[in-house]
């Protein structure tokens, strides 16, 4: 039993046992290379755990951090539409003045329409019908500005003529008033060399130049209106059929009833304004020659077509200019032209403008005037004329498509008979 101990002993302390090699003992670090722990056993045992999960959220992180395949796509594709917001916002400034004038040209089109119509319709081919239906629109225009140009420039040799006694009769009754002794002679002398007369003479000069760029710019804007507004109405027919080919069947018959609608519109508009031109072209015409106010002709045409085509307030604005030519003559006439003037408006408003337009153009005043403002904010003058037309197709395109229902008897009787006073009861 000792021997058996002895020998376990010895195999415990390292021994060679029989039948099994001898290996060699691990090499153990010491004391001072052990690194020693952050923390207490538990601490440190939980840090290697934080320490694995710290490293899959920083995995997770640099995934999430990768930016999505969509976003470069998107941002091309904002910055393009930018880009082309802002080039077509720049061609639109550019081009204004060209899609103005087409829109003028449309609207002179429509108006010629009706009578291009009627004169292709008797065998007659459509380019030559809008020819002359120009040749007489620019026959009328030319007439107008000639008298005008002559009723004007007439006024103008008056004047420079009789300035000279003019001015003496106003120096003459100076002296009296404040006992001067001015002269004509003088005043001439010190207006010829003074140095405020030399910069305006220059500035005029500048300004001639001026003067005459907008005059060639305005025919240059006749001739585009001119070439637009022919090339819509001797193709017609052809610009519909153009149109209409590139929509549904559906939605041509609702783009040629519009067509339709703005063509009678527009003409009807035109020919009633142009009728009641007529008209009161003549009333004042009369009135003009019993009155011996001279350039009656030119101030015929004058009342006639300013007071026809301005709504509302066109026949006070047309009549002003009579009334200055005939206070010239008479003071007392300048107020009989003014009586003429507030009584055929009043004829025209209750009479002669609801028979004529009631087939044509049929707008309450109040909307045409509104209209008017907003065509002239707009678009300027420009706006002013095509207002009504515009209005007028709008309205008459609205009303085909929206529907109107009778007037139930209470509806109509409450429109018709007067309220009753319901008598409440006194409270005591």
């Amino acid at each position: 039993m000792a021997a058996t101990e002895d020998t376990t002993d010895r195999a415990d302390d390292g021994a060679v046992i029989p039948g099994q090699a001898r290996s060699e003992p691990a090499e153990l670090p010491g004391p001072a290379e052990l690194p020693e722990p952050a923390g207490p056993p538990e601490a440190v045992a939980a840090g290697g755990g934080d320490a694995g999960a710290g490293g899959g959220d920083a995995g997770g992180a640099a995934v999430g951090a990768r930016m999505p395949r969509w976003l470069p796509r998107a941002v091309i594709l904002v910055l393009a539409l930018y880009a082309c917001f802002q080039l077509g916002s720049w061609a639109f400034h550019q081009l204004i003045g060209l899609l103005v004038n087409i829109l003028i040209a449309f609207f002179l089109a429509l108006a010629i329409e009706p009578a291009v119509a009627r004169m292709a319709a008797r065998g007659m081919r459509r380019g030559l019908a809008t020819f002359l239906v120009f040749l007489g629109v620019l026959a009328a225009a030319v007439g107008f500005v000639v008298l005008l140009g002559s009723m004007l420039a007439e006024q103008i040799i008056d004047m420079v003529e009789g300035f000279p006694r003019t001015l003496d009769s106003v120096i003459d009754s100076i002296n009296v008033t404040f006992h001067t002794e001015l002269s004509r002679l003088e005043i001439q002398d010190s207006l010829l060399h003074s140095d405020w007369l030399q910069k305006y003479v220059q500035n005029s000069a500048t300004g001639v130049l001026d003067v005459s760029a907008t005059v060639l710019g305005g025919l240059f804007k006749l001739l585009t209106i001119g070439l637009f507004s022919f090339c819509f109405a001797a193709d017609g027919p052809r610009l519909r059929r153009a149109l209409c080919s590139v929509l549904p069947p559906a939605k041509q018959s609702e783009v040629l009833r519009a067509w339709e609608i703005a063509v009678a519109k527009t003409g009807g508009y035109l020919y009633s304004r142009g009728l009641m031109a007529l008209i009161s072209g003549i009333a004042h015409y009369i009135v003009f020659i019993v009155l011996e106010v001279p350039y009656a002709p030119a101030l015929a045409v004058w009342v006639g077509l300013v007071s026809q085509f301005i709504p509302t307030i066109g026949t006070y604005l047309a009549g002003a200019l009579p009334m200055l030519i005939a206070f010239t003559v008479d003071p007392w006439y300048a107020l009989y032209v003014l009586g003429f003037v507030v009584v055929y408006q009043q004829f025209e408003n209750y009479v002669l403008q609801p028979k004529l337009t009631s087939k044509t153009v049929d707008i309450h005043p109040a909307v045409a005037f509104g209209s008017v403002i907003a065509g002239s904010a707009l678009l300027g003058a420009v706006g002013a004329l095509i207002a009504i037309p515009a209005v007028a197709t709008l309205q008459a395109f609205l009303g085909a498509y929206v529907k109107r229902y009778e007037l139930t008897e209470d509806a109509d009787a409450s429109t018709s008979r007067p309220r009753r006073r319901v008598a409440l009861p006194r409270l005591r």
